[in-house]
């Protein structure tokens, strides 16, 4: 029987999740839109990379990406990967305002009456839902 040396050999490490980064063709106009969405603010902007959030909190952030290819959701040409989901109190009053936002709703909607898919400006798709 081999003994196990795997905590002795590596030291252990503390981990803080930091943010989730979207590819984009446009991180100033992503970050404009999810600013609007989650009232959060600018905490670094390059031409190529925008940061949303709070000093201490986790944030959003958005990388251009040179020949980014938008999700095609639901069509599996180009998977979305993966996606954001917001509860919400009004999911009409939500769906409303997001698409007010620059966001787009795809013809498909899995489940309409529990939560509502909509992609952002750079296509990457989004649930609200007023079940969480």
């Amino acid at each position: 029987m081999s003994e196990d040396t795997s905590s002795t050999t590596v030291p252990p490490a503390a981990f803080r999740y930091a943010a989730v980064t979207f590819d984009c063709p446009d991180p100033g106009e992503l970050a404009r839109f999810y600013g609007e969405v989650l009232g959060l603010p600018v905490a670094f902007s390059s031409e190529d990379f925008v940061m949303l959030g709070r000093e201490g909190s986790p944030g959003l952030g958005f990388s251009r990406l040179a020949g980014y290819r938008r999700p095609t959701w639901p069509d599996p040409a180009t998977e979305k990967q993966a996606h954001l989901d917001f509860g919400v109190d009004d999911l009409d009053a939500a769906r409303e305002r997001l698409l007010a936002l620059g966001a787009t709703e795809p013809a498909h909607q899995p489940e309409p009456g529990r939560w509502r898919v909509l992609l952002d400006p750079a296509g990457h798709p989004f649930c609200v839902s007023a079940m969480v």
